[in-house]
């Protein structure tokens, strides 16, 4: 790629917006309003507004490698915290991905540097699901299912927030659990009953 190219591409983009609607800029500087915050992979695969089809302003978006919530990271909290308590979201969304390299190098046993770290919260999610993930012996099914348990797990993280669990006893606020299969384009609801994944430990990470 050239990047100098880029800069072309922004101002061909400035006038294509500008021919549509004059104002588009004026009225997108004047603040941010959007339902959504979405949590999703660093991937260039991945293109959070682009595969949602929204427009900027919409959507308040979250990424990093393998989409994760970890309750360490001040990033990850502070974003969740901004979202719920001054844009007020109605709704975030943890997207994962299949084809994830994040997950598929959580995967192997190698040495990985800097990134050991944040590729054990993968571990630890693969831990907790041993049984079912070492029962699916086709390669590829269990690498696409760690992708999946592993929103599941991020998510149950979002809820694990204080900011979270207030916003839903004080108004309409809703998690979600996507994928994006690489492959075909689609983007996949997992439906993820949380109600009964939190109904054995609710009480622990309860904050009253």
């Amino acid at each position: 790629m050239d990047i100098t190219r880029i800069f072309k591409n922004n101002q061909q983009w400035v006038q294509k917006k500008l021919s549509v609607e004059p104002n588009y800029f004026t009225d997108l500087s004047k603040g941010q309003t959007p339902d959504i915050l979405y949590i999703g992979c660093s991937d260039s695969r991945v293109s959070a507004e682009e595969l949602m089809g929204v427009s900027p302003g919409e959507v308040f978006v979250l990424r990093n490698i393998a989409n994760m919530v970890p309750n360490t990271d001040l990033g990850v909290m502070a974003v969740i915290n901004y979202a719920v308590l001054q844009l007020k979201v109605k709704h975030i969304v943890v997207c994962g991905h299949y084809y994830c390299g994040g997950v598929q190098a959580a995967m192997k046993s190698a040495d990985m540097g800097i990134l050991n770290p944040w590729l054990r919260n993968i571990r630890d999610v693969y831990r907790m699901h041993k049984d079912e993930l070492n029962g699916i012996e086709d390669e590829e099914l269990r690498y696409k299912r760690l992708v999946e348990l592993n929103v599941e797990e991020q998510c149950i993280n979002v809820l694990k927030t204080a900011e979270v669990q207030k916003a839903q006893q004080d108004r309409d606020l809703t998690v979600h659990g996507w994928v994006f299969d690489v492959h075909s384009g689609e983007l996949i609801d997992l439906q993820i009953d949380f109600k009964k994944l939190l109904e054995h430990i609710k009480e622990i990470y309860r904050l009253d």
